[in-house]
């Protein structure tokens, strides 16, 4: 009999054991980065801030089991995008990918909304971003508020009032040259010609040739990639020696250490990495010290989207629930505002994130601020 009852109280153990484990949950989430091709440069930007975000995640023992991301390569383009989408979305069953670029955002949205799948864009910015459906969220300021913080600015400090347009002919490329007209417009300044250029090109020569014959006070480009940074280059080799301006896409490494983009302005979520509170401070230190470098928004829009998915499972997982794409939606709705890095932040209505606005110049291939426009929180 006493035998009896040791096996029972045995088994009885095992079970409580098992049932411990399986309580346990590994949590895995998808990120559609450009691992290769002209874009790849943005790929290893993005994953230094959302790496970083796991490895705090893990050590804090945030979550019951370890996070970790499953990335698929976009390419930065929207049919790469759409197939690693739907392998996150059918074989991985993830509840959250982490999302870049304003085509591949629109892309992958309909596949987000339809799983009940939440996507989240932290390098696109394309004003349409903000109109994608409710699981679809931003953690970056929009390219609208980019342009509305620099053309008044430039009008009223630097006396600058006609300007070029150079725009990739796409989503993202048209929606810059909308905000712009109108922006120009209400500011006082005229837009004296626009120049679309195909996704694929990169000789330029001939748009450096118009510009000149344009003569404006200044050219604001709008690309990304490599592409961008052709743009830059060939319009100096080329004799274009007005001011420069283009969005927060253009600020990376391979910009910054390009010696044509001495001068120029760009425009960028304006993040304060001096702040004292906590979770600041530790990203900072430890970017620095991992990459021997000092950290972009991109960097912390990445990161804040990998810690936002933490903050919400833990949550969830406090309250017994499963961690599913409308389970997120709904804690994120009832919670509001979270602590990230740069500070408290509050979701829109649409999704999206308000950072201020800094308008930067690059010089000795640093981006020094030169005012902030805060649109409010």
């Amino acid at each position: 009999m006493k035998q009896i009852k040791f096996l029972f109280a045995v088994i009885s153990c095992i079970g409580f054991l098992s049932f411990g484990t399986a309580a346990a949950q590994d949590h895995t989430i998808g990120a559609l980065f450009p691992l290769s091709g002209p874009n790849a440069t943005y790929g290893d930007v993005f994953m230094a801030g959302s790496d970083l975000a796991v490895e705090h995640i893990n050590a804090d023992k945030m979550l019951s089991g370890p996070m970790s991301i499953a990335y698929e390569d976009s390419q930065g383009l929207p049919q790469p995008a759409v197939v690693g989408m739907t392998k996150l979305v059918n074989v991985t069953n993830v509840p959250y990918v982490l999302s870049a670029f304003t085509g591949v955002s629109k892309a992958i949205s309909t596949l987000g909304n339809r799983n009940e799948v939440v996507a989240v864009n932290g390098g696109g910015v394309g004003p349409d971003l903000a109109a994608l459906g409710e699981y679809f969220w931003n953690v970056i300021p929009l390219v609208n508020l980019e342009v509305r913080a620099v053309m008044p600015y430039l009008i009223k400090e630097k006396g600058i009032k006609r300007v070029v347009l150079i725009y990739i002919d796409d989503p993202f490329g048209n929606s810059i040259l909308d905000e712009l007209e109108s922006t120009l417009e209400n500011a006082g300044g005229e837009l004296v010609e626009t120049m679309s250029v195909p996704t694929t090109a990169q000789q330029f020569s001939g748009i450096a040739a118009k510009v000149r014959a344009a003569n404006p006070d200044a050219v604001y480009i709008a690309s990304y990639g490599a592409q961008q940074i052709q743009i830059v280059k060939q319009l100096r080799d080329n004799g274009v020696d007005q001011q420069l301006i283009t969005y927060s896409g253009y600020l990376v490494p391979d910009a910054l250490a390009l010696p044509e983009t001495e001068g120029i302005i760009a425009t960028g979520q304006g993040v304060n990495y001096e702040s004292d509170d906590p979770i600041t401070k530790r990203f900072v230190t430890d970017y620095t010290a991992k990459y021997n470098s000092a950290p972009t928004a991109y960097n912390v829009n990445y990161y804040n989207a990998t810690y936002l998915f933490a903050l919400l499972a833990q949550a969830l997982e406090a309250e017994g629930k499963e961690v599913t794409g409308a389970n997120l939606l709904a804690k994120r709705k009832e919670i509001g505002t979270f602590d990230l890095v740069g500070g408290n932040v509050s979701f829109q209505e649409n999704g999206t994130l308000l950072f201020p606005i800094q308008v930067k110049t690059v010089k000795n291939g640093k981006a020094e601020v030169l005012d902030t426009i805060d649109f409010g929180n």
